[in-house]
């Protein structure tokens, strides 16, 4: 429960009150950091996401690589390990598995003999279908108690604050 000095006196007569240790304005500030708080609330869906899609089967580092490529299909392999922050070897674990269970395959790069690109196949599409489905009820129980339109505008804003590091990190 947060308290505000401004609220503290209306609770002074509510029982709960005696219980609760008021913040000082440092342990205020870490509640209200949007990098905390960020990070808080990703990890925390993540967990939830995680719960849900292990009934599939799938680990979280499955997961994410399925999801990435659903929105890149046709990346190469060091560009989704640069996306995923992992290393170029962890991610061809990941991707050997895939394979191995059908959803995933590999193609040269027509441009680089080296490299591969990534594809999804189409026995992926229930697994993709079964991950959106349990992302929508994570993001409901997550955004429950938040009218449509609020939540229409707390994306907006993220979105701006996305662009806006964006730019910076380009500037840079």
């Amino acid at each position: 429960m947060v308290l505000h000095t401004s609220n503290f006196n209306q609770l002074a007569y509510n029982k709960l009150t005696y219980y609760i240790d008021p913040m000082d304005d440092e342990e205020y500030h870490l509640t209200r950091s949007l990098g905390f708080l960020l990070g808080d609330v990703s990890r925390l869906m993540r967990k939830r996401f995680d719960r849900r899609a292990k009934t599939l089967g799938l680990t979280r580092a499955q997961w994410r690589v399925l999801g990435q490529l659903r929105r890149r299909e046709g990346i190469n392999q060091k560009a989704l390990a640069e996306i995923l922050e992992i290393k170029s070897m962890t991610l061809a674990r990941h991707i050997d598995r895939l394979e191995e269970k059908g959803w995933v395959e590999r193609r040269s790069d027509p441009k680089d003999r080296r490299a591969w690109r990534l594809y999804l196949k189409e026995e992926v599409q229930p697994v993709l279908d079964e991950l959106r489905s349990l992302s929508e009820k994570t993001r409901e129980e997550a955004l429950a108690g938040i009218a449509p339109e609020e939540r229409e505008r707390l994306i907006d804003h993220l979105l701006t604050v996305k662009v806006n590091l964006m730019r910076q990190d380009s500037d840079e």
